[in-house]
Formats: structure tokens, sequence, C-alpha cells
């Protein structure tokens, strides 16, 4: 299935998983050059959300989401929490 969304809006949008937990807000995307396809979603992490401090520790302050994680992007961005690597 193919989720369409214009880049602008999803600056600052709430992440959160199916099961409820917020990782963080939107902080960037990154697309893969060659063929315009967004890659990955940078987050920035919720101080009370443990996948998103644990990423954190790991990752250097931002946390990195597969693209291939994203459900769906409405007033939330819901990820699926087992393709969170």
């Amino acid at each position: 299935m193919v989720k369409y969304a214009i880049a602008k809006q999803l600056a600052g949008k709430r992440v959160i998983t199916t099961d409820g937990e917020e990782l963080g807000r939107v902080v960037d995307l990154y697309v893969n050059e060659l063929t315009g396809k967004l890659d990955s979603v940078l987050v920035e992490p919720n101080p009370d959300s443990a996948i998103a401090l644990r990423a954190k520790k790991e990752g250097g302050g931002m946390v990195t989401i597969p693209y291939s994680a994203v459900l769906d992007v409405k007033d939330v961005m819901v990820v699926d929490r087992r393709n969170l690597g």
C-alpha cells in the first residue's frame, strides 16, 4: 500500500506505535536520492518512551524509524512497533 503525504505537513507530527506509545515528534525525513522514495523518518524522542530512550542511547539523540514501519499518517503518524528494528 502506498502512503501519500506532503513532507511539509509531516514536520512536528506526533509519532505513536500501534499500541499507543508516543515515540516523539517528526523532525526530518530521509529520501533515497535515486528513487525519490522516503527511506526513514527522524524523530525527536519523547522522554517518557522506553523505545525512544533506548534508540536515543544507541543513536546519539534522535530516533530513526524506517519508513516501511509507517502504517498511517493523519493527525499523528502511526508506526508498527514490530518493524522498528
